[in-house]
């Protein structure tokens, strides 16, 4: 199976846990390997996990937690379909 960009982000905090099975993780690792975009995702998640970790208080700015699922959202969706 090759996976794509979706497939890594569907199991990004399983790989971070460590309990993706061993093949996939081998899979994973070829793909973050080559794709700078999911290793950035990965990176970004592994530092909001330590940010999470971290007793520090801090404000998010007004609505940025709707803007943030909003667009995870359309990442999951992905394009409309039908096309313009």
């Amino acid at each position: 199976m090759v996976l794509n960009c979706r497939h890594v982000w569907k199991e990004i905090s399983n790989y971070i846990e460590g309990t993706v099975a061993p093949e996939l993780r081998d899979e994973m690792e070829q793909h973050l390997a080559h794709c700078r975009h999911c290793a950035a995702v990965l990176d970004s998640t592994r530092n909001i996990l330590y940010l999470i970790a971290d007793e520090r208080v801090f404000t998010l700015p007004a609505g940025y937690a709707d803007r943030l699922h909003a667009r995870l959202q359309e990442e999951i969706e992905g394009p409309p379909s039908g096309g313009v």
